[in-house]
């Protein structure tokens, strides 16, 4: 996929995901994107070994 068309797709996606959500909500969701992209970088990262 095009890199540019990707973060276009993310920026979408994230407009929809936000949408009819709080201030609140949407940090709530944003901390566990966060944490779910951590979380599996840290595991791609030991899935070698």
């Amino acid at each position: 996929m095009d890199p540019c068309a990707f973060v276009n797709f993310i920026s979408l996606l994230a407009c929809e995901i936000a949408k009819d959500k709080t201030p609140e909500e949407i940090g709530i969701l944003s901390a566990f994107f966060t944490q779910l992209g951590d979380t599996l970088a840290t595991l791609a990262l030991f899935k070698d070994n």
